[in-house]
């Protein structure tokens, strides 16, 4: 269904979110760039079954950034992208999720744009509400919250995020990348005034084969990280939507379960 998507011009680049891991959650133009693509700059959490959906004389470069792991730096990885595309080749940037949310794509078209270099975008779903959405937990309901926060645990060096602040936004918190750095925000919200006794949905490598659930409540967080139970990447909802999901389990559907089937 190729005729669905725009042409992928030689000497462009298109900025694709890969979504969550599971490959039935790809949006079609991101199957249809992988389909057409020369080289894919792909990151680390992309999951294999869409890697394999590439053309098959594509060129696969990891470009996988890893809290606290030796990775290819920013700056590398968009003068690559720049370099590939004034060779004429049809390059695909594959993120995880969506390249705008935590993605740094935002970066990286910045940096196309000043070498003159023409990119399309292409959203992917949100790991972090698509994780969440799949066990039954909806980001926002009518009776508990009309907002929601979504939020970084690991800033760009030289930021901070005020946890203090968001506690007493009085909202459920999303969070993306932060096992590394649980025990502090935990200790932050909580002296932000969040009660040590609010539920919390963790949802480890979502959609995947190693995909782990662990329910509990904020202040368990630092004991749970000491014994290991939260691994990356891992999405942590902070809030009463996260005890939804106990609400309609007995009837919700696995989604690996049934593609498995």
């Amino acid at each position: 269904m190729t005729h669905l998507s725009p042409s992928f011009e030689p000497g462009t680049v298109w900025l694709v979110g890969a979504g969550p891991g599971d490959p039935g959650l790809l949006t079609l133009h991101g199957a249809n760039a992988l389909a057409a693509a020369d080289v894919i700059v792909h990151d680390a959490l992309v999951d294999s079954r869409i890697l394999a959906l590439a053309r098959p004389d594509a060129v696969l470069e990891n470009a996988g950034k890893r809290g606290g792991r030796a990775s290819v730096a920013q700056t590398d990885i968009t003068d690559r992208l720049i370099a590939l595309a004034k060779a004429g080749r049809r390059v695909l940037r594959l993120k995880g999720g969506d390249p705008f949310i935590f993605g740094r794509g935002g970066e990286e078209a910045l940096a196309l744009t000043e070498a003159g270099i023409f990119f399309r975008i292409i959203p992917g779903v949100s790991s972090g509400l698509a994780s969440l959405a799949i066990h039954g937990i909806p980001a926002t309901t009518r009776d508990t919250n009309q907002a929601v926060i979504l939020a970084t645990g690991h800033c760009a060096e030289g930021h901070r995020t005020d946890w203090a602040a968001l506690a007493r936004a009085g909202v459920p918190i999303v969070l993306y990348m932060a096992v590394t750095n649980v025990v502090s925000i935990v200790a932050e919200l909580i002296e932000g005034g969040l009660d040590a006794a609010t539920p919390v949905l963790i949802v480890c490598a979502a959609t995947t084969a190693d995909e782990a659930i662990v329910e509990a409540r904020l202040g368990e967080l630092p004991r749970l990280s000491g014994e290991g139970a939260l691994r990356s990447p891992a999405i942590l909802v902070i809030g009463a939507i996260a005890a939804f999901r106990s609400q309609i389990q007995s009837h919700l559907l696995d989604l690996r379960s049934e593609v498995a089937a």
